[in-house]
């Protein structure tokens, strides 16, 4: 584990490699940021979403939180879906989980953990959706895969009903929804098919018109 010491080394080493090989880097970087993805992920240490896609400070607009949740009354992460979205403009908003998730594992379980009780809560209803299907499952470990897979989906399709999302569709037809699940076991990204780009993919209930529209 590095200590503080050696990650401020590290960045010094970091910046002097960059300007060496591109020395217009610093420049291009200071200059404002186009990303065209947001990424909506967990806050665990070994998914960062730069280094397991090979993309460059600028490329990704991310926001992190405990099991990649996408939850309606969280307003930080409602305020960076309204930046990306509106300010940047991103193209594509993905959620991606990923496998051994401690909060998602926390939510099958059934003591208490502290003050994340609070937001495991949102995973359980998750895990009460589809208890069912999760519970015909017998074997442990693919039944955490199998909740992991579904917390994606239903955030990735919460997302798609909020008023952000829905009013950039009727505005520019952006930006596609997608739902990824990393698998620290192997390094690879799971592209579980789950892609939103219209209002119309969603039961009526959820479908909102812009109040700018009337």
């Amino acid at each position: 584990m590095k200590t503080i010491e050696e990650m401020l080394k590290g960045n010094q080493k970091w910046a002097k490699l960059k300007a060496s090989t591109d020395p217009g880097y610093f420049d291009h970087l200071a200059s404002g940021q186009q990303p065209k993805v947001l990424w909506i992920g967990c806050s665990d240490s070994r998914v960062p979403a730069n280094e397991v896609t090979l993309s460059e400070p600028g490329d990704v607009f991310v926001h992190r939180n405990i099991a990649n949740m996408v939850v309606h009354t969280d307003m930080n992460m409602l305020s960076v879906l309204d930046f990306g979205v509106n300010v940047l403009k991103v193209k594509h908003v993905v959620v991606c989980g990923h496998y051994l998730c401690g909060g998602v594992k926390a939510a099958m379980e059934g003591r208490q953990h502290g003050v994340i009780d609070n937001w495991i809560r949102h995973i359980k209803d998750v895990y009460r959706t589809y208890e069912k299907e999760l519970s015909a499952i017998e074997d442990t470990a693919a039944r955490f895969d199998k909740f992991v897979e579904l917390n994606v989906y239903e955030q990735v399709f919460d997302l798609s009903k909020t008023s952000i999302i829905q009013n950039a569709w009727e505005n520019r037809n952006e930006p596609r929804l997608h739902g990824w699940v990393f698998d620290p076991r192997t390094g690879l990204i799971k592209d579980l098919q789950l892609n939103f780009d219209s209002k119309h993919q969603l039961p009526d209930i959820y479908k909102m018109d812009d109040v700018h529209s009337k």
